[in-house]
């Protein structure tokens, strides 16, 4: 594993890791991190793979993680900007210093929805998509859409105007974010067109992409429902020819894959339908 520091377009410096396999496959997977989720969570997960011969890269989107502003109060960055800048960046990164390899993108929760917002998501072969979907509060869980319409409605705008960003470990949601990464947040949940709200705020490229897109979800992920992961599919990516796995409880080790867990170790054995989708 060795660390790497990548800076944007508009000069910000990203914390990234790559993980090269002692035998090169000439394949290479990039991992766009869920919403507050540090990349350390997907070490594990890129260690494996690069014991399969992958090259895997991991990094921080602005203001989460090591790509962490001092203060992080006012601090500039959205949803929107991991998409445009951000992701886009590493991307001229694989292409830049991959470009005879095969590339593979992996977005985990929001990871998945700011794909659309970067042009040059034709350049991978095939995606990977876990535990995401349109998140609008009308395809939620009825528990969750209770928990998510006092929090996304009021708890969270007025903490995160209280601080200048959003706390959300406080609330068991991962990392505390950037003011308008909350906002776009909110939008995700609170408006009817979701995810594409977002993209009618940026450049949107979700329509141009027709690759092949392996979707995975889990059946105690309490965020997500058939509902909301198909929606993402129909309406944002319209294009993309989906295979979906639903991922079942006893198939964990642990009893537990959720939204995040999938990547834990403990869950190793469940990382092989995404190596048996990808190794040929």
């Amino acid at each position: 594993m060795e660390k790497l520091i990548i800076s944007t377009k508009d000069q910000y410096q990203l914390s990234a890791h790559i993980f090269k396999p002692e035998k090169s496959n000439e394949k290479i997977i990039l991992i766009n991190s869920a919403t507050g989720v540090k990349q350390q969570v997907y070490f594990s997960f890129a260690q494996f793979f690069a014991e399969q011969g992958f090259t895997v890269i991991t990094y921080d989107y602005r203001g989460i993680g090591l790509s962490k502003p001092e203060k992080m109060r006012n601090f500039k960055a959205s949803m929107r900007t991991w998409g445009s800048k951000d992701f886009k960046r590493l991307t001229e990164f694989v292409i830049e210093n991959f470009p005879n390899y095969q590339k593979f993108c992996l977005g985990h929760s929001v990871g998945a929805l700011i794909i659309g917002m970067n042009e040059n998501s034709k350049v991978f072969e095939k995606f990977i998509f876990v535990a995401t979907q349109n998140a609008f509060i009308g395809n939620l869980k009825w528990k969750t859409k209770l928990e998510a319409f006092f929090g996304f409605g009021f708890a969270q705008p007025f903490f995160t105007e209280l601080f200048g960003y959003f706390p959300a470990h406080w609330f068991g949601l991962g990392e505390s974010l950037p003011k308008n990464c909350a906002y776009d947040w909110r939008t995700l949940i609170l408006n009817r067109k979701s995810t594409g709200k977002l993209l009618l705020k940026t450049n949107d490229y979700s329509k141009e992409l027709n690759q092949k897109v392996l979707v995975l979800y889990a059946e105690d992920d309490v965020w997500l429902t058939d509902k909301g992961v198909k929606s993402l599919l129909n309406d944002v990516y319209p294009n993309l020819k989906p295979n979906y796995r639903f991922l079942q409880t006893s198939e964990s080790e642990k009893g537990e894959i959720g939204h995040v867990n999938f990547f834990r170790s403990y869950n190793k054995k469940l990382w092989n339908i995404i190596l048996n989708e990808i190794k040929i």
